[in-house]
């Protein structure tokens, strides 16, 4: 055979321009248009940073990173407030777990068991709607203004944190293991039900086997985002390591700077490499 006849394009030539162009640049433009008035009212300029004072100015900063802070008091005092960071975002997340599981259990349509005829009752109908409305409620305040409250209940330190992360998050997690529950496989699930089987059992044998996986992941991933809520907490006194690093900054110390926000990429990574794990644990 000879293949020097053979062409990629048994059909002819490849065009010489994107069929679909038109339509694309239709889209960007309509893009650009809507993007338009919504920087104009946020007032973003980027090109202020690279104006002589600013560059200067992030130049000193930067260049005060170097060296690292590393005295025997200063990483003692960072091996101590980076538990303390630990330790509120999972009381965090384990408290906002307490919140969420019992009224996700009450929101998930599936779980219902008047809903199998079709149409749920109107009291069940009720309640999840209520359900539903207070995870809006929990979620839709974010967790720093929920820290405001409470330090001005229980004072500055890591109490008014974890309070703060266990509403916020008690919401977010309720709202999404629901939507992970109910798009999941259901039909083992009613299946129990209609055979009169309750609620939990219907969840621990029909519902949580199948995204186990799934749910154990997002926890994970909404663990990792306590710990770095917990850092941003710390600048309304809300204690750990974020207290420090606000100290740090006003201070213009650069080195601490670093040093702390090293800590917060070994964190994060962490949390990645335990999220891998449990993954590859359950799948």
């Amino acid at each position: 055979m000879n293949t020097s006849t053979l062409t990629p394009f048994p059909f002819g030539s490849p065009p010489l321009r994107d069929p679909a162009w038109v339509g694309r640049v239709a889209w960007l433009s309509v893009l650009v248009v809507l993007l338009w008035p919504l920087t104009v009212a946020t007032e973003f300029k980027p090109w202020v940073l690279l104006e002589a004072d600013n560059l200067r100015v992030s130049a000193q900063f930067i260049s005060s990173f170097w060296p690292l802070a590393h005295s025997s008091e200063f990483l003692l005092m960072v091996a101590r407030d980076t538990w303390r960071t630990v330790a509120m975002a999972t009381v965090g997340v384990t408290l906002a777990l307490v919140i969420a599981i019992p009224l996700t259990l009450l929101n998930t349509r599936v779980l219902s068991v008047s809903a199998l005829s079709g149409r749920m009752a109107r009291v069940p109908f009720l309640v999840r709607q209520a359900v539903r409305w207070l995870l809006i409620v929990l979620r839709s305040i974010p967790e720093l203004v929920w820290a405001l409250v409470f330090v001005r209940v229980v004072g500055l330190g890591p109490t008014a944190g974890v309070l703060a992360i266990a509403l916020t998050y008690g919401g977010m997690l309720g709202k999404v293991y629901g939507e992970i529950l109910e798009s999941s496989g259901t039909q083992p699930t009613e299946t129990l039900l209609r055979n009169g089987s309750g609620r939990l059992q219907a969840f621990f044998y029909g519902l949580l086997p199948t995204s186990a996986a799934e749910l154990t992941s997002y926890t994970v991933y909404r663990w990792e985002c306590a710990i770095r809520s917990s850092v941003v907490l710390g600048f309304v006194g809300a204690g750990g390591l974020g207290q420090q690093l606000d100290n740090s900054m006003k201070m213009f110390n650069g080195g601490e700077v670093a040093s702390m926000l090293l800590v917060f990429v070994a964190l994060v990574a962490l949390a990645d490499r335990v999220s891998a794990g449990l993954r590859k644990a359950l799948g």
